[in-house]
């Protein structure tokens, strides 16, 4: 494929498919079982039709900037935890965070990265950056990494809840995934782990290393804990149901990601655009509802944006900007998101976020029965 070809998020995914080994682009393509929630991620998008309005605002002029967490975004497109950059290209995790700044957004950066916490934050020491967590076996392990976390200036922690275990991806299974033998797991000294939890002999090695860390006993409560631990805002990522935003709200976090892990975690749950309104109506506004999973195009950022997101981020995206050209790669990405996000804003007759409201985006199922 010619470069002068990349127009959209699409074209990026095709170019990776086409340079990245097996080992890497199975682990970053697949998802849970039979990826029924991985293919409906996407197909979700398509179920839902603006309802324009015309005349009403001065669209020739777009301002896309907004705060999430208090801190200012140049656009509310940020970058999802993705573990592993550095197979896609070996500036990895930096060469993302650089981006991230360049663009004035936020890059969330995976506990499973390979690139530390301090050398992304040397990288970007302008940047907003996020940590994502998991709270582990080993609460001296959770402790450390949050504490270097704070020092190296990140500004919330992302707290993934929906890893009690690590959901069963066949392609790594078949593959025996193996992280190449010239990286590491930046975040963890050697004697987290044991490096041949990582060879793959017999099934993934991803999924032995994180078995050996997870914390299947986990409840809200431990989340309390974390919050008294830490000053930091606590994000809490995988939400998919009111009832579990409720109990997230009720556990003070700041922030909730309505997120289905990429549908790498559980076959069969719904699209996150479709769980999205009803967390949004049980959280009544007392905390920031982001969203991630399935985000391809800028009217994709619209529709979830008016549905109640303050942001989205992007994950697998991102991942194919830096198998094409490193940081740059990942800016174009985050760029024609921008951009289009923009040109729909005008074609939709809003001139603002502020102007982004529920009545721009209907269920198609709306005009089986229109209203007149």
């Amino acid at each position: 494929m010619a470069t002068g070809s990349l127009v959209c998020l699409d074209d990026f995914e095709k170019y990776a498919f086409g340079k990245l080994d097996r080992n890497a682009l199975d682990y970053y393509r697949s998802g849970a079982n039979d990826e029924q929630s991985l293919r409906d991620n996407r197909a979700a998008f398509g179920r839902y039709r603006f309802r324009p309005r015309f005349l009403q605002k001065d669209v020739s002029k777009r301002d896309l900037s907004t705060r999430i967490q208090g801190q200012p975004v140049d656009f509310p497109v940020g970058i999802a935890p993705t573990a592993l950059q550095r197979m896609a290209h070996p500036d990895g995790e930096v060469a993302t965070g650089r981006a991230a700044a360049a663009m004035k957004t936020c890059m969330v950066l995976s506990t499973m990265a390979t690139s530390s916490i301090e050398e992304v934050a040397q990288a970007s020491p302008e940047g907003l950056r996020w940590f994502q967590i998991c709270i582990y076996r080993d609460r001296e392990v959770t402790k450390e990494l949050v504490r270097r976390a704070e020092r190296s200036g990140y500004k919330a922690l992302v707290l993934t809840v929906d890893t009690p275990m690590f959901g069963r991806r066949l392609a790594d299974t078949r593959n025996k995934f193996t992280l190449p033998p010239h990286l590491r797991m930046a975040n963890f000294k050697q004697a987290d782990y044991k490096s041949d939890g990582v060879k793959g002999r017999k099934g993934s090695g991803q999924s032995k290393f994180a078995a050996s860390l997870l914390n299947p006993s986990l409840k809200w409560t431990d989340v309390r804990w974390l919050k008294q631990f830490t000053k930091l805002p606590i994000i809490v990522k995988g939400i998919l149901t009111g009832e579990d935003a409720v109990e997230a709200v009720r556990t003070g976090v700041d922030g909730i990601v309505v997120s289905n892990h990429g549908a790498r975690q559980l076959d069969g749950v719904p699209a996150t655009i479709d769980v999205l309104p009803e967390v949004v109506r049980a959280v009544n506004g007392q905390c920031e509802v982001y969203l991630d999973g399935g985000v391809r195009t800028g009217t994709d950022v619209l529709k979830a944006l008016a549905l109640g997101a303050k942001a989205v981020f992007i994950g697998r995206p991102a991942l194919y900007g830096l198998a094409y050209d490193g940081e740059a790669g990942v800016k174009t990405i985050l760029q024609i998101l921008r951009d289009e996000l923009s040109l729909a804003m005008a074609l939709a007759g809003c001139a603002s976020l502020s102007d982004i409201n529920s009545s721009l985006v209907v269920h198609q199922s709306y005009y089986l029965h229109p209203k007149l």
